[in-house]
């Protein structure tokens, strides 16, 4: 047996795509599966074994398996609300981690995650949290731009994640829409990757003003709508939509736009990119799309995407993954970069609760902390009476 060693923590439903992720690259192997439900874990080996690869070990817990296998990477695939414990568990055990998105439900959590990963970096020890969609060929084309200066100053950007969740969705895990293991809503389960792309290409985010709802969904603790706008250190401005009631789903869709030059990535492809040569002080611009000389024609807007697109960019992070490891550099996301992604979503619902702008620092100094308590108990009991009642 060749190859890193991996053990993924919690075998359910994302586990298979970070396991046909792992399958798929020639310097991973699955050494074991730890998961508390032995269905999972058997459900989730059987699979593994289907398609041709060495049956992991199975067992009870992360601890168990670290106690018995040698592990190099840890990949945590449980719900988000174990995932700082786990991945600190992992980290004490001399393993290299990725932890799949968010880093934690709590912000405290993620904070004291963020700062075990910084010294185990000092340490030559890697934690990566799993945001995809930054290795996409058009969100790099864009980042790539952004980074050499070509779209002027950044001036605003507009991010929507259009999506639908069903009833069932919630319905179908315990854990599903609640502040404790979720974390948050359609917001941080579903829109935490635009807002890490965000961040990303517009940079440090300073201050968040956001209204939320639960306006289609019953029981939830969460919120399944929600609408904000960030302001950046740069001056820059940006709109953020988020939401689990947008039947029957859209495509999410993220505009940039900037002194010189605007693109749109829209469905993970490049939907539109034009770039000036220089300042352009005409009243207006007609300018052409720029898209195919960015991308390969697969990746552009319209193009028939594969069906295992979710776990080719799942494939992506774990070739940086590898790459960070091999080259002992740090990976292209780090727990501090999923911090800040914790704190701008954090600071959608502080902002929601208090009704008033909140800024970025203070949530991650811990300023906010008592009060998220405070917003936690209370849509809890809220989540007590459907939500049809109250409209």
């Amino acid at each position: 047996m060749t190859g890193l060693s991996v053990v993924i923590a919690g075998s359910g439903v994302i586990a298979r795509t970070h396991a046909d992720a792992i399958l798929r690259h020639p310097a991973l192997r699955i050494a074991a599966l730890a998961d508390p439900d032995p269905r999972a874990n058997e459900d989730l080996a059987t699979w593994i074994a289907e398609q041709g690869a060495p049956a992991p070990e199975l067992f009870g817990s992360l601890g168990e398996a670290l106690g018995a296998v040698a592990a190099d990477l840890v990949a945590i695939c449980t719900p988000s609300g174990s995932h700082a414990d786990l991945a600190a568990e992992a980290l004490a055990a001399g393993a290299h981690v990725l932890v799949e998105k968010p880093l934690d439900a709590s912000l405290p959590a993620a904070r004291r995650i963020a700062d075990v990963a910084a010294r185990a970096e000092a340490a030559g020890q890697l934690c990566a949290v799993v945001c995809q969609h930054r290795f996409d060929p058009a969100s790099v084309a864009v980042a790539t731009r952004v980074r050499n200066g070509d779209f002027g100053r950044l001036t605003s950007a507009v991010a929507s994640v259009p999506w639908w969740r069903g009833q069932q969705y919630y319905d179908s895990a315990g854990w599903r829409g609640t502040w404790e293991q979720d974390g948050g809503g359609a917001t941080m389960n579903q829109g935490v990757h635009t807002v890490d792309l965000l961040l990303w290409l517009l940079g440090d985010p300073e201050e968040v003003f956001a209204y939320t709802g639960v306006l289609a969904h019953d029981g939830i603790e969460v919120e399944d709508v929600a609408v904000a706008t960030v302001r950046f250190a740069s001056g820059a401005l940006a709109v953020l939509h988020a939401t689990t009631a947008a039947y029957p789903s859209l495509g999410v869709r993220l505009q940039v736009h900037g002194s010189q030059g605007s693109a749109v990535i829209h469905d993970d492809q490049l939907e539109y990119l034009h770039v000036a040569g220089g300042p352009d002080s005409s009243a207006y611009a007609h300018e052409a799309d720029q898209s195919a000389d960015a991308v390969p024609s697969s990746e552009l807007r319209g193009a028939v995407k594969p069906d295992d697109a979710f776990v080719i960019g799942h494939l992506r992070q774990y070739q940086d993954t590898v790459d960070a490891i091999t080259a002992g550099r740090r990976p292209g996301v780090t727990a501090a970069d999923a911090l800040l992604d914790v704190a701008v979503v954090k600071a959608v619902y502080l902002s929601a609760h208090l009704h008033r702008p909140v800024r970025i620092r203070a949530v991650l100094d811990g300023e906010f902390d008592d009060v998220l308590v405070e917003l936690e108990k209370t849509a809890t009991a809220a989540a007590l009476v459907p939500a049809r009642a109250t409209r």
